[in-house]
């Protein structure tokens, strides 16, 4: 069964950290794409950080680059979200996202974690 458990999302002050984790399981982890994503009532969701599997290349949203980092560790089918110097802005529902190659105009799979709610305020 495929799964996406994550981790570390709750209550942090403005200027503060977190750092979300999401192992995976029921797939090839190695040769898939993983993303943050995060959506706040009233807007679509929206991607935050990408790391491709070839050359651990890395994307990240224009309004968290420099404060976030995405990483993970193949060991253990895991995949990180390092958030510093967080803002009230940062509120939100984080979900963690795998994808595999994309071929023939479409994706072998796309996988979603359950979300973590990360909530930033004073």
């Amino acid at each position: 069964q495929v799964q996406l458990v994550e981790s570390g999302g709750g209550l942090v002050q403005p200027g503060g950290s977190l750092r979300l984790s999401c192992t995976a399981s029921g797939f090839t982890f190695s040769n898939s794409d993983m993303s943050w994503y995060r959506q706040v009532p009233g807007k679509e969701r929206e991607l935050v950080a990408t790391i491709t599997t070839t050359g651990s290349i890395t994307n990240y949203a224009s309004s968290v680059k420099g404060r976030f980092t995405i990483s993970e560790d193949n060991a253990k089918d895991t995949v990180y979200l390092h958030m510093n110097s967080l803002k009230p802005e940062d509120t939100a529902v984080y979900y963690c996202n795998a994808r595999g190659l994309f071929l023939n105009s479409r994706y072998e799979y796309d996988y979603w974690g359950q979300g973590t709610q990360v909530t930033v305020s004073s």
